[in-house]
């Protein structure tokens, strides 16, 4: 029929323009880094230094400040987010609590994120200058020579309280709600005859979120998982006001550092030299590439666990 053809080419052109809007995106950000790849070229990747009086950029203290930040968030949202899932999709289902619950959770997914960067600067990086704080008389207190006391040495530890760690906190709070949500979609979706079998079988309600759900629902629990990895890679307010804006590389999670968001946030606006302005694009070049590259491993990990199955 007439109307199909022209639905299905409408869809066609949509897709389509998509599609050349991320490539455009992609070739601008080339574009217009130029300079910068023309002075430095890929050694831009792993120089540390970050100075725009001497013109001398390079972008790695930033990429590992944001997988730092990131994965930490990750791996500190994903058994609140697991939790939360099964909670509300096998657990919970209806009711004033199921209700309320819920919209607590999509409550803290619409908050701006300058918010959570509010909330984090007055509330929580104090928490956590204490605990540096804490960390320091402690080691005051060690034996010299012990092996604590190396440790805690080692760590450099300055009581800002801004820093990776604050930073990683914030993010792990703002993607929870992602991560939870969907995977209470997917749960919910599992099809109530194979739990009913197992049900009939025997098997307690641990054994069907174990055997049953969680393998039916498991690509769809690792998207939501990815999808909020997604968003703390690309975080910039909230991250900017804990993070400590420093341009050094440091492995240290308490100490300040810096992000490829949070630097662009904070330089961009008064980067008046062409080669600084063309740092800057490039790092967000990288920014772009890395956030593709990590969401296309997550689809290629869903890809074959639903091919495995």
């Amino acid at each position: 029929m007439i109307q199909d053809k022209i639905f299905n080419k409408t869809l066609l052109i949509i897709a389509t323009l998509f599609l050349l809007l991320i490539l455009g995106i992609f070739i601008t950000l080339i574009i217009f880094s130029l300079p910068s790849w023309q002075e430095f070229g890929l050694s831009f990747l792993w120089q540390t230094e970050w100075n725009p009086v001497r013109n001398e950029f390079g972008a790695l203290p930033f990429i590992v400040g944001t997988l730092l930040t990131s994965f930490i968030a990750l791996f500190l949202c994903a058994p609140f987010s697991l939790s939360l899932s099964f909670f509300l999709g096998e657990y919970c289902k209806k009711g004033v609590f199921f209700q309320t619950l819920k919209g607590g959770i999509e409550l803290l997914a619409g908050i701006p994120s300058i918010i959570y960067g509010f909330w984090g600067f007055f509330v929580l990086v104090p928490q956590i200058r204490r605990f540096q704080l804490y960390l320091i008389d402690l080691r005051m207190r060690t034996e010299t020579g012990s092996i604590q006391e190396k440790l805690l040495e080692a760590l450099e530890i300055v009581p800002y309280g801004v820093g990776i760690l604050a930073a990683a906190l914030i993010l792990s709070i703002m993607i929870i709600p992602f991560a939870a949500s969907l995977g209470q979609e997917v749960i919910s979706m599992v099809p109530q005859d194979l739990k009913e079998a197992a049900y009939s079988l025997g098997a307690t309600r641990f054994e069907v979120i174990k055997k049953v759900i969680f393998p039916h629902a498991r690509s769809g629990i690792l998207a939501g998982i990815f999808l909020a990895l997604g968003r703390a890679l690309g975080e910039t307010m909230a991250v900017t006001m804990v993070i400590g804006n420093r341009n050094i590389l440091t492995w240290n999670i308490l100490n300040p550092a810096n992000t490829m968001a949070s630097l662009i946030a904070n330089e961009f606006p008064e980067a008046s030299d062409p080669i600084h302005l063309a740092s800057i694009i490039q790092v967000g070049l990288w920014l772009f590439i890395v956030t593709f590259i990590i969401n296309l491993c997550g689809k290629l990990i869903i890809h074959k666990m639903n091919y495995k199955e």
